[in-house]
């Protein structure tokens, strides 16, 4: 057991699963979605829909989904920060079946009618794991610098990603592919040891049969410089 298991997150609220790995939640959607979404729909299961609200799960998923971190002071106010900004949610509890007892499932849409749904869960001392991107599987936690690329299901497309990282320097620590089916729509997940450079995945961004790339760093403030 590692300290940070004994000792939680930094955080703003009562529990590190219902408010600081809520806030994570909401955080790597809004990422993934590149943007804080117009609309927001979020779906409570288990303790997160029966206990949630006295434990702030709801302000912390939508304070997540307007880009705050778990620690930010401003979490407890982020339904008002919402009105300000114009993002409009509904909260409202799921079932759902073989789910983790914290699981949230949001569907965002963009500004610019750009849609987003995942389901993740909050799994103690302020951790996450998302289990599933648009429909199709996935497992990561976001606690490694993190690549996320949508794809068509084509050959070379991972050896296209690979050969750009590898030219870079930067070592995959775990990769995982999932696929809704045989020359269908997949998702690349893939957990690295340093620093993913934007302009890097802007580049992975134009390959053949890329749908889709985004990049979480948690080494932030996050790099703009040509390399």
């Amino acid at each position: 057991m590692r300290l940070f298991d004994v000792l939680g997150p930094v955080m703003i609220g009562p529990s590190s699963s219902h408010t600081a790995g809520a806030a994570r939640i909401g955080y790597t959607a809004q990422k993934l979605l590149g943007e804080i979404p117009a609309q927001a729909d979020i779906g409570l299961y288990g303790s997160f829909a029966t206990t949630g609200k006295g434990h702030g799960t709801d302000k912390a998923l939508v304070a997540g989904l307007l880009g705050l971190r778990p620690d930010d002071p401003r979490l407890p106010d982020s339904f008002a920060l919402a009105a300000e900004q114009g993002m409009a949610f509904r909260i409202h509890p799921v079932e759902l079946r073989s789910a983790h007892p914290n699981t949230a499932v949001l569907t965002l849409t963009g500004r610019e009618e750009r849609v987003l749904s995942m389901k993740a869960a909050s799994v103690g001392g302020g951790r996450i794991r998302v289990t599933e991107i648009d429909g199709v599987p996935a497992d990561f936690g976001g606690d490694s610098n993190t690549l996320i690329i949508h794809n068509e299901d084509t050959p070379g497309c991972i050896a296209e990603v690979t050969t750009c990282l590898a030219v870079r320097r930067i070592n995959v620590a775990s990769m995982q592919v999932f696929r809704a089916g045989t020359g269908g729509y997949a998702v690349m997940v893939l957990e690295c040891d340093s620093h993913i450079p934007h302009p890097l995945e802007r580049k992975l961004a134009t390959l053949p049969g890329i749908l889709k790339v985004t990049c979480l760093n948690i080494d932030e403030p996050e790099e703009d410089a040509e390399e």
